[in-house]
Order: C-alpha cells, then sequence, then structure tokens
C-alpha cells in the first residue's frame, strides 16, 4: 500500500512540476513575441533598454541567486545554484555584462538607475522573505527569459554598432542549463518545504515580468508628460 502511494504522489509531483514549467514558458514566450523590432526603435530607446537592463543585471543577479540559496532548505537543490553563482562568479559575467553596455554606449546613469527602482525595491524585498519554492520559480522564469531575450539585446547593441557580444552569446547559451537545473532544485525544493495553501507561487514570477517589462518599455518622454 505505501509503495503505491509513494508512486501515486511521486506521479502527481511530476505532473505539477511539468505545470508550473509549461505556465512559465508561456509566459516568457508571450513576452519575447512581444518584443519591439530593434531597427524600429530610436537609438535612444535602444540604448535605454540596454542600460536599464544592465543596471539591474550587474549588480543585482548574483545577489538574487544567492538570496535563493539561503532561502532553499532542500540538499539536493543547493548544489544546482552553488554550480550557477560558481559560473557567474569565476567568469565574471557582471564584468562581461558591463562591457557589452560600455561598447553599445549605453553605460547605466542615475535616471536609468531610478526608472527601475521601484519595482527593482519589489523583487528586493519579495526574495528578503527567503521562500525557496517561490524564489527558485522566480529565478527559473528569469533564466528562461533570459535565455531567449539575448537574440534581441544583441540586437539592439548590433544598432548602436557594437561588436561585443560576448555576453549575448554566453548566456544564449549557458542559460537553457540553468533554466533546467533550476526546475530540478524547484522540485526537490517542493518535496520538503511546500508553499503554504494560501501563498501564490507566482509572485516571484510576477513582480520579475513587471520590472522586465519596465526594462523594455519604459520611455523617459511619456513618463515625463
Amino acid at each position: 500500500m505505501s509503495t503505491v502511494v509513494s508512486h501515486s504522489q511521486s506521479l502527481e509531483t511530476v505532473a505539477i512540476d511539468l505545470s508550473l514549467q509549461q505556465t512559465v514558458t508561456e509566459m516568457i514566450d508571450e513576452m519575447i513575441a512581444a518584443l519591439p523590432d530593434p531597427k524600429k526603435l530610436s537609438s535612444a530607446e535602444r540604448r535605454g533598454i540596454i542600460a536599464r537592463y544592465t543596471s539591474v543585471l550587474e549588480s543585482n543577479f548574483i545577489y538574487w541567486m544567492t538570496a535563493t540559496l539561503l532561502a532553499t532548505k532542500a540538499e539536493d537543490a543547493r548544489p544546482i545554484i552553488l554550480d550557477n553563482l560558481h559560473e557567474e562568479t569565476r567568469d565574471a559575467h557582471p564584468h562581461m555584462m558591463r562591457k557589452f553596455a560600455m561598447e553599445a554606449h549605453a553605460f547605466p546613469t542615475d535616471t536609468d538607475a531610478l526608472a527601475v527602482h521601484e519595482d527593482l525595491t519589489k523583487m528586493r524585498f519579495f526574495l528578503g522573505r527567503l521562500s525557496g519554492v517561490q524564489s527558485l520559480l522566480a529565478m527559473g522564469f528569469f533564466e528562461g527569459f533570459i535565455q531567449k531575450f539575448m537574440p534581441f539585446l544583441a540586437a539592439l547593441a548590433a544598432e548602436e554598432g557594437s561588436k561585443e557580444m560576448e555576453y549575448t552569446d554566453v548566456h544564449g547559451v549557458c542559460d537553457i542549463a540553468h533554466t533546467e537545473g533550476l526546475f530540478q532544485a524547484l522540485s526537490a525544493e517542493m518535496a520538503i518545504n511546500p508553499i503554504k495553501p494560501n501563498e501564490d507561487i507566482f509572485e516571484g514570477v510576477r513582480i520579475l515580468r513587471a520590472l522586465l517589462q519596465r526594462i523594455i518599455w519604459y520611455r523617459p518622454e511619456a513618463a515625463a508628460a
């Protein structure tokens, strides 16, 4: 009897995992499909997207992943997150990001940082609650988005005359494995540290989606009007 119950629970867990990953993938694909044509944007608009993205990613991604590590209780999940952090640190990914922005003439200013300040602060407070499942799902969403966002980001830089594409080349490949790893970590965390019934498992995903939409669609002239 216990073997049958255990097998049934295992199948149910797999179904939930696949459903979550499918929902996240659909959210990502919807955002990617809505991206503007880089050639139809003005130089200022292209520069703004790169600068706001850099303002968020360069100084926050390792912090976010570290917060996720602190929130995660499953022993099988922690090495996956540590591998991600190890690669980010060993290969100096923030430096790649900075080089990318500088060569595209899009180094962030205080205006760029302030444009994303409110949504970025929401993400910081969310991660500060140290919810393992919600944090892992949010970071899985983020890694999956980044991987599919790289061709667009590279096209923005190319339109600005840049040939420095190490950041986009690397993250267009490595984030495929990072995304899969984070969903494996999510499955392990859900098994021992599930969220409470009244909690929204997609809360962090929605906060991150709003931040990404701010990065992409914010226009200073519209804000000032």
